[in-house]
């Protein structure tokens, strides 16, 4: 899974992408467009699991940030999105829009005054304009080689296409739109952008802790939607929390009255909004969890294990992780207890399930 961080100029972007990759400012990479960074998905249940087991390896899942640059200042002053940061959000999964609300006067915000609305709505409007251009090229194109073969794909593409640019035309980002599977799969070529699922992460900064819930209520309730989702996060503090071990940061934050880091609340936002969940793998060998979309079947999930286990599943060897702990850790006891389970290749695995492939 792959997030892009984008933001305007000063918006706390870059803050926020070294603060939960745990990476530094390199000079030498400071005019590149995109900077990537892989984190390891915190697991509180693995963590367990390896205490238990004491395996040779233990495997988080992983997400790689992007922190994609680009924005430029045009000649009139408004910003510019130009063409290479446009084509760099593309490639991500789901899209983390950093939008500011801390005060620096020694920082000025690029456009004059803070005002989050105005900054969502920004970007809001350059992706619409976008994708209508991609779509009104594709509907062109379509209209013009109609009837000269291939008709059943372009005339089923016809109406989804101009659905789409109707919605568009009202300044309705498709993401938040309840458009269908097939009609998901038809626009995947185009890597629309309103498709992208999106978080809008709030930047405040320590002295804004009274006012966060209220920013994020207004924020949410203008813009939250099917696919959206607004957070919020305090840039200065999430950097210092990134040079601290995970004892010394769960410290710092209580002393700050903050429940979470940055990371875990992106990092929990993100898999609700994509709709994903975590199985686990454990054993003397190794322990692992393993990223699913919501609702696949237990052949599905072996697939992602090893590809062969697809057309080799035989049954899957299921126990609740939340189950496993209340039997001591023990599989023996799970068993006894009516936890531990056969199931078949249709069986919807959950979050947190432990499952032991068989296979041939």
């Amino acid at each position: 899974m792959q997030l892009g961080i984008v933001g305007l100029p000063f918006s706390g972007k870059s803050t926020l992408f070294h603060a939960i990759t745990r990476t530094h400012i390199d000079p030498a990479t400071l005019k590149a467009d995109v900077h990537l960074g892989v984190v390891k998905v915190p697991d509180p249940r693995l963590d367990r699991c390896a205490a238990i087991f004491s395996p040779k390896s233990t495997v988080y899942a992983t997400i790689e940030f992007v922190d994609v640059a680009g924005l430029k200042k045009g000649a009139s002053g408004t910003t510019q999105f130009t063409t290479s940061f446009l084509s760099a959000v593309k490639n991500n999964d789901a899209l983390i829009q950093v939008v500011r609300l801390f005060r620096n006067d020694a920082v000025p915000h690029p456009e004059g005054s803070i005002d989050p609305m105005r900054d969502v709505a920004t970007f809001e409007t350059e992706f619409i304009l976008s994708d209508m251009a991609i779509i009104e090229a594709r509907l062109q194109k379509i209209h013009k080689q109609i009837g000269r073969g291939n008709d059943d794909l372009m005339k089923k593409e016809l109406p989804v296409l101009e659905k789409c640019l109707a919605l568009l035309q009202q300044e309705k980002p498709l993401r938040n739109e309840d458009l269908s599977p097939e009609e998901l799969q038809l626009l995947k070529t185009y890597q629309l952008l309103t498709l992208k699922p999106m978080l809008i992460a709030l930047s405040l900064d320590e002295s804004q802790q009274s006012i966060l819930e209220m920013e994020v209520a207004r924020v949410a309730a203008a813009k939250a939607g099917l696919r959206t989702r607004v957070v919020a996060f305090f840039g200065k503090i999430d950097m210092e929390i990134s040079e601290l071990s995970g004892d010394e940061a769960r410290v710092f934050l209580d002393e700050y009255g903050i429940k979470e880091s940055a990371l875990d609340t992106l990092i929990r936002e993100a898999y609700a909004l994509l709709g994903l969940q975590s199985f686990l793998t454990v054993g003397e060998d190794e322990c692992r969890a393993w990223t699913i979309r919501a609702g696949m079947t237990a052949q599905e999930a072996a697939g992602v294990i090893h590809s062969d286990f697809v057309n080799k599943f035989i049954r899957a060897e299921v126990v609740h992780y939340d189950d496993f702990i209340a039997a001591e850790g023990s599989f023996a006891k799970a068993k006894d207890a009516g936890h531990w389970r056969l199931e078949g290749k249709n069986y919807v695995v959950k979050d947190g399930d432990i499952l032991n492939i068989r296979h041939s």
